[in-house]
């Protein structure tokens, strides 16, 4: 009989975590080796306890889950990140699959599609919920959005290298208010809300690259 695909769970709200940990463990072909309760923590026990699945939360305090699943599928040997929330936004979707995340289901999944998505992600297959398929479908199929000027491409590469407002707007000699005003228009042209998300969207579109 094969090994069990060892599982990591993580979700900030302790009953879910219980929850999907009591729903799994019956199960001789499923066994979890851990749970996190937000993203840095999941990536300490992602590193230590080297499971072959993480099921990864996307909305937590500290790093979120589209972060952890950058920082765990960046290690060698890196498991597979499943990510199971409630949450089905654009741009959610776009971060999760642009981190690294193998597959994306919502929370009302039924058990069954669950514990299979986990066997294909253990295998190296995605696994994606139906609205989910839909959404990215159109997001490739969407006319292309308007593109980043030369300056908003430097001010977007900076924010992804972690440089304050204050920051970008020494090293490019303008305003603080005008960098802001940049940001104002990436967000659109990206479709985003935050700088997080305009990183993440802007590098899996190819946008801007990192050293």
């Amino acid at each position: 009989m094969p090994a069990p695909v060892r599982i990591l769970v993580v979700d900030d709200h302790a009953v879910i975590r219980d929850g999907i940990t009591a729903m799994l463990e019956p199960h001789d072909d499923l066994t979890v080796v851990g749970q996190a309760a937000d993203g840095a923590t999941a990536v300490r026990l992602a590193a230590r306890l080297r499971p072959d699945v993480v099921l990864m939360d996307l909305r937590m305090p500290g790093i979120d889950g589209a972060t952890a699943t950058a920082q765990i599928t960046a290690a060698r040997p890196a498991p597979r990140v499943l990510v199971l929330t409630t949450y089905d936004s654009d741009a959610d979707i776009l971060r999760a699959m642009a981190a690294g995340a193998i597959g994306y289901l919502l929370k009302d999944t039924p058990r069954t599609e669950l514990f299979s998505a986990i066997h294909a992600a253990a295998q190296g297959r995605a696994t994606l919920a139906p609205s989910v398929a839909t959404k990215l479908v159109h997001q490739f199929q969407a006319p292309q959005p308007e593109p980043l000027s030369p300056r908003e491409r430097q001010v977007l590469t900076l924010v992804a290298e972690g440089a304050t407002n204050r920051r970008i707007a020494s090293r490019l000699n303008v305003t603080e208010a005008t960098v802001k005003t940049y940001l104002t228009r990436i967000f659109s042209k990206l479709d985003v809300d935050d700088r997080t998300a305009a990183v993440t969207t802007a590098l899996a579109r190819q946008l801007i690259t990192l050293p």
